[in-house]
């Protein structure tokens, strides 16, 4: 192992490692490496919202703590092009523009990104091979082969004066892979015989046992369901990232003399991506526009869209809803979900699958996907090459990291070198040492729209407020001089009740807005912040005694 770099006698420092995102979550991964006057940055992704989050798009990782440190950031190293892993640079170069370092594909969607918020020609990009090394300040970051649901995946080897730290990224490890080569095993254990420092191990499948199945297992299964099914449409939902998928689908498309349409924004824009740098190969005359589909047969026409997760303004759930304004779901179309639901959306899933049959359709969901994250016995075989001195599981929930704390025991890493951080935790880590030494700000920013942190967690209650109980406006005309009411009060009602059959409700209602006027007037409140309180905690307090409901009460006083 790599000694310890000490200066003038003093003590070691150690390496510090803070995930500012990516831990307890599945999503917005990004982990700082620091060491005295450099950062390296891997990873920069999003996350999706959860279903308390009211209006929101996306969430991105907050980097405050790289903003106070900008001097020392030499680069965001990336692993490959998934959103969870890439989806925040457009958002993060804005304020911490440095160069962005990654394998061809990646980079070639990551470029793609950039192009729609017009940063390509203000970011530095640079496009790494496998087994090559960068030096960025005083680490040495050397990019290994992995296999994952997306080409180009890749590990990282981080040399640091403290010793290596190996970061698998996501992977799997795929001896039979649709494209490329497989995971590069010889060059884990190679740098394993070198000393590893520490691990940081892809947890998401940690729960499930045995081994991750290849890819090419699912090309079988299409194969069978197109065979089975060659009177109909085909219509496959899955990831536009997993472009492997996507070729096995083209490929047994092509078997049975089919024409393949692509559908759906993200579908469309990595499968050209894909396609341009020769990730997918496909025979002239294979794909059609969509506006051509009638020109053919039901059963010439196998469709790939996104929507597999059944996500609202996806293509499936639009085609679903008959709101898609080129395909409808026809009886007799078969359907295929290539994917496997994330935690949270099931039931968006099966209300898909709900609409589709409704309308006749025919859909196949079991044996259609494989993972592209390894599985128990993959990571152990990692640990076993890899023989790191200290475990920090990463990309995954809170069970997902304890149970990869206990797998790592298991393979005879001590539980005192295992560490399950949360993300802003400041991890200091040497050859004689290893603690959590400190905390950062590491909260998810919300974005909505084009508002970027403008809208936060009072916000988000006051949307929980008007969906749960509704709102009612008190309107109230008042004199400046002498504060008489000259107007109003009127209450309207939004979400609330339905005024036409709530008469007696509204006049009671008024009544009491009357009552909390002639209070103020009689104490002598001349404060009209002071009689919207009074307004909004009496008609609160009656609506709630009347109706058992908590709307939000929203009084506004015009002055004339």
């Amino acid at each position: 192992m790599k000694k310890n770099l000490i200066k003038d006698g003093a003590e070691a420092k150690g390496l510090r490692i803070i995930p500012l995102g990516g831990l307890e979550q599945i999503g917005m991964n990004i982990t700082a490496f620091e060491y005295e006057d450099s950062i390296v940055v891997v990873d920069c992704g999003i996350s999706f919202p959860e279903d308390d989050m009211l209006g929101i798009d996306l969430v991105i990782p907050d980097v405050d703590y790289l903003k106070k440190n900008i001097e020392k950031v030499k680069g965001f190293v990336i692993t490959h092009g998934h959103e969870d892993h890439i989806g925040a640079l457009p958002y993060v170069l804005r304020d911490i523009n440095v160069p962005v370092y990654a394998t061809r594909l990646t980079n070639a969607i990551i470029e793609s990104k950039l192009k729609e918020f017009d940063m390509l020609k203000t970011t530095k990009r640079k496009t790494i091979k496998y087994g090559q090394s960068i030096n960025l300040g005083c680490f040495r970051i050397e990019f290994i082969r992995t296999n994952h649901s997306i080409q180009d995946a890749c590990a990282l080897a981080i040399y640091s004066p403290a010793g290596i730290v190996v970061h698998t990224g996501d992977f799997k490890v795929d001896f039979t892979p649709v494209f490329g080569d497989t995971i590069d095993l010889q060059r884990l254990g190679e740098i394993g015989k070198k000393g590893v420092l520490a691990l940081m191990c892809d947890s998401t499948n940690v729960l499930r046992s045995g081994f991750t199945m290849s890819e090419k297992t699912v090309g079988k299964t299409f194969d069978q369901i197109f065979a089975e099914n060659t009177k109909h449409r085909i219509i496959v939902a899955t990831f536009a990232s997993n472009v492997d998928r996507v070729q096995q689908i083209i490929n047994s498309a092509e078997k049975y003399g089919r024409k393949v349409v692509i559908e759906g924004r993200s579908m469309i824009n990595i499968v050209s991506i894909a396609i341009e740098l020769g990730y997918i190969t496909v025979k002239d005359g294979t794909l059609i526009d969509i506006e051509r589909v009638k020109s053919y047969k039901d059963e010439q026409i196998t469709l790939i869209t996104t929507g597999s997760q059944g996500e609202d303004m996806a293509a499936l759930s639009r085609i679903a809803a008959s709101l898609h304004k080129k395909i409808s779901i026809k009886p007799g179309d078969t359907i295929i979900l290539s994917s496997s639901p994330i935690p949270g959306n099931e039931k968006s899933v099966s209300r898909i699958i709900n609409e589709l049959t409704m309308k006749g359709a025919k859909v196949i969901f079991q044996d259609t996907h494989v993972s592209g994250h390894a599985s128990q016995e993959d990571i152990k075989l990692i640990y076993s090459l890899v023989r790191p001195k200290y475990a920090i599981p990463v990309h995954g929930e809170y069970r997902h990291l304890a149970r990869h704390a206990e797998l790592a025991q298991e393979m005879g890493i001590p539980k005192e070198n295992t560490f399950v951080l949360t993300s802003g935790d400041v991890l200091e880590i040497s050859e004689e040492k290893a603690a959590v030494v400190d905390h950062v700000t590491s909260r998810g920013i919300y974005v909505d729209g084009l508002g970027v942190g403008d809208v936060g967690n009072i916000v988000l209650r006051d949307r929980q407020v008007l969906s749960e109980n509704g709102l009612i406006i008190v309107v109230l005309t008042m004199e400046k001089a002498s504060g008489q009411v000259i107007a109003g009060p009127d209450i309207i009602s939004r979400g609330f009740v339905y005024v036409r059959e709530s008469g007696d409700l509204m006049d009671d209602s008024k009544a009491v807005c009357w009552d909390a006027l002639d209070k103020c007037s009689a104490a002598g409140v001349t404060d009209w912040n002071k009689i919207k309180n009074v307004i909004r905690d009496d008609l609160g307090d009656y609506i709630w005694k009347t109706t058992k409901r908590n709307p939000m009460i929203l009084p506004i006083i015009m002055e004339v």
